[in-house]
């Protein structure tokens, strides 16, 4: 599958944002002093969910910047090898190297 420019820089763009936001987030949330994470000094089952949310938010995130990543990559690569030639169309050919006497 060939991604395109424009979308290639949007999922990285996606990535970045993602480990951002969840990276404040998460650090907001060790600091929370309104007692939702913490009760007596105990996590809570708001801290764990909401530290469950973040994890899955790195890993997808990680994995649409990747995915990003590797277009652009993949863009560039092509872009320096020249223009790509267009394979010649071949038309559906049967074998006739096989007779039957």
């Amino acid at each position: 599958m060939k991604l395109s420019r424009p979308l290639s820089w949007f999922l990285l763009a996606f990535g970045v944002w993602s480990w951002c936001v969840w990276t404040t987030f998460v650090k907001n949330l060790i600091k929370d002093g309104s007692g939702l994470a913490f009760d007596a000094g105990h996590p809570t089952a708001y801290f764990w969910i909401h530290l469950a949310l973040a994890v899955v938010s790195f890993l997808l995130g990680t994995v649409i910047g990747v995915v990003g990543f590797r277009g652009l990559r993949a863009l560039r690569r092509e872009a320096a090898s020249g223009p790509a030639e267009r394979p010649a169309e071949t038309a559906d050919v049967t074998d006739t190297t096989h007779t039957t006497v």
